[in-house]
């Protein structure tokens, strides 16, 4: 297996969505390695790059739930009134 299957394995999804999510940049940081430059990911990269998606999914962050968050007035709403 490539280093790039065996990460989109690791992480639990296909390696078409994580070479998708690489163009993108909106996946987990990987680098070039080697003189055909094949694309390789760090699995501490791997495990911190899923505790930032943890932290910024708001069922698994109570500070970004919009539930907890407390009430706010609109102030044009307020200025019209």
């Amino acid at each position: 297996m490539s280093p790039a299957a065996d990460a989109a394995e690791y992480l639990g999804i296909s390696p078409k969505t994580l070479y998708v999510w690489r163009h993108r940049r909106q996946g987990p940081p990987s680098f070039r390695m080697g003189a055909r430059g094949r694309v390789t990911y760090r699995i501490d990269a791997l495990d911190a790059w899923i505790g930032e998606q943890e932290q910024a999914d708001s069922r698994s962050n109570p500070a970004l739930n919009p539930v907890s968050a407390a009430p706010q007035r609109r102030a044009a709403y307020l200025a019209t009134v």
